[in-house]
């Protein structure tokens, strides 16, 4: 997908589908106030779904004016570019990073664990968000932890 080969990609997601072989969804958790709270990409099931995706909007807007572009390149789905920004915007550790913004005191850090692999545009996405909302958001992947405080990640942007 990433070489623009989408017949090939076409071909692949149709085997996989016939032999039932599934891609496990991008998944995100946040423990506020001891309860666990789960998200997946573009998930409007959470209780609180406006107020999600209202403090997104909000974080959008103040990262673009921060420079904060997002990284069309990750989404491997072929649609047009604007698409593509949408679907970033709701991955599910922005919506649990949302979440944990709208829950939690100021200055509270917020700790993220994810099933899968931050993608570029949410790793970069969350230096902005770790900036402007002067909180430190700790995200645990499959790969790491990656401390993300004042606009830097711990892992030297190296993941």
């Amino acid at each position: 997908a990433a070489a623009g080969r989408w017949d090939a990609v076409t071909r692949l997601r149709r085997a996989m589908g016939d032999r039932e072989i599934k891609k496990q969804p991008g998944c995100s958790w946040i423990e506020v106030e001891d309860r666990v709270h789960r998200f997946i990409a573009g998930d409007s099931s959470h209780p609180l779904s406006e107020e999600i995706y209202a403090e997104l909007l909000k974080l959008g807007r103040q990262m673009e004016k921060s420079g904060y572009i997002p990284d069309t390149q990750s989404v491997l789905h072929d649609v047009e570019e604007e698409e593509k920004g949408h679907m970033l915007f709701y991955h599910s550790e922005k919506l649990a990073i949302a979440f944990g913004l709208i829950t939690t005191l100021p200055k509270t850090s917020l700790f993220i664990v994810k099933n899968l692999r931050v993608c570029s545009d949410c790793h970069a996405a969350i230096k902005f968000i770790s900036n402007i909302s002067d909180r430190e958001v700790i995200v645990r992947d499959s790969n790491c932890f990656h401390h993300f405080n004042n606009g830097v990640c711990s892992c030297g942007d190296y993941w």
